[in-house]
């Protein structure tokens, strides 16, 4: 299989028919792997790919998403990948999704962007490149404004549950508890002591998430790729942005936002409002509206976001939290 994207994206069987003709398979470890998902270098007629093999017995993030495997596939069968501008550079190549006795297993080859992507560490990501990657969010936004799932993507209410305290819960059972759901089961403890008002705000999304959903749905939807952690994306030499590791579906533009502002604070070259209002800015220099609904999508997204992430904020600095705490309950009037 080559490099080259084709008209048809490839989804096989097993992991050796999409492995045909490797060579020089090199298993790695990625600074940023957290999850259970194993790695791999190699080379398929002289040009280097990276391999991604994940599965729910294995990876608790797809646990945690109600993910057996299908969501990127159907994406990437649904021409998604594909269809995003050109800016974006998702390097997939092929897919394959197979049963193995330990239930379905995904393989993902791609193009090694090793390279391009952001070193880990704490420093500041330059700000170009920063503004390029909020232009380049917001041109697949623009780009996808209205799309609605009919593949049967990642549900919307679902993302507000990722770390919620019942979807956590059997992860706290195993034998060796990931270190993200460890913080986070005590992250939600520190967060009704620290901040007792946003505590009860999400714990109500937590009771009912679809309700918040709906509110979104009001507002207008889009395609979203879903984790623009640094850890995912970098720039390639000609600018465009590298995007890996989606949680595909549909969702309002202000989520991938807000997701990128949570999860980066601490290496971005402005402030959290100037990102937001950079994003929207972008929106609507790629032709789309934002009158009459921003704002509203914006609060809730950020009260949808404390759901997801309020413990991480929780055993943090006061002012973040202090932040994440206003802008959700002021979000939470808009509901």
């Amino acid at each position: 299989m080559s490099s080259c994207r084709s008209a048809t994206p490839p989804v096989v069987a097993s992991l050796a028919e999409l492995l045909a003709g490797a060579t020089d398979r090199v298993e790695v470890r990625t600074p940023d792997a957290r999850s259970g998902a194993r790695f791999e270098r190699l080379r398929i007629g002289g040009d280097p790919h990276f391999l991604k093999i994940v599965s729910p017995a294995a990876d608790w993030i797809m646990r945690v998403c109600g993910d057996d495997g299908s969501f990127e596939v159907r994406a990437w069968q649904g021409g998604l990948y594909a269809a995003m501008p050109g800016v974006v550079d998702h390097a997939v190549v092929g897919m394959a999704l197979e049963d193995t006795a330990d239930g379905p297993q995904l393989a993902i080859l791609m193009t090694d962007r090793t390279a391009d992507l952001v070193p880990p560490g704490d420093d500041v990501v330059p700000a170009d490149h920063h503004a390029d990657w909020i232009d380049h969010m917001a041109a697949g936004h623009a780009h996808f404004l209205g799309w609605r799932d009919t593949l049967g993507l990642l549900p919307l209410a679902r993302r507000f549950r990722f770390f919620a305290p019942a979807t956590i819960a059997p992860e706290l059972a195993a034998p060796d508890v990931p270190g993200p759901v460890a913080v986070a089961h005590r992250g939600w403890g520190v967060l009704a002591e620290r901040a007792p008002r946003l505590h009860g705000l999400v714990s109500a999304v937590h009771r009912d998430a679809d309700a918040l959903a709906e509110a979104l749905r009001t507002t207008p939807g889009t395609f979203v790729a879903g984790d623009w952690k640094l850890g995912n994306v970098g720039r390639r030499p000609d600018g465009r942005t590298v995007l890996l590791d989606w949680l595909p579906g549909e969702a309002p533009p202000a989520w991938d936002l807000v997701w990128y502002v949570a999860l980066n604070r601490a290496r971005l070259p402005e402030s959290k409002e100037a990102t937001i209002t950079r994003h929207r800015r972008r929106l609507e220099a790629h032709g789309v509206d934002t009158a009459g609904w921003w704002e509203r999508q914006l609060g809730l997204c950020l009260v949808a976001a404390m759901a997801t992430f309020g413990w991480e904020k929780a055993v943090g600095d006061a002012a973040e939290l202090e932040w994440w705490e206003e802008a959700a309950l002021a979000g939470a009037r808009r509901w």
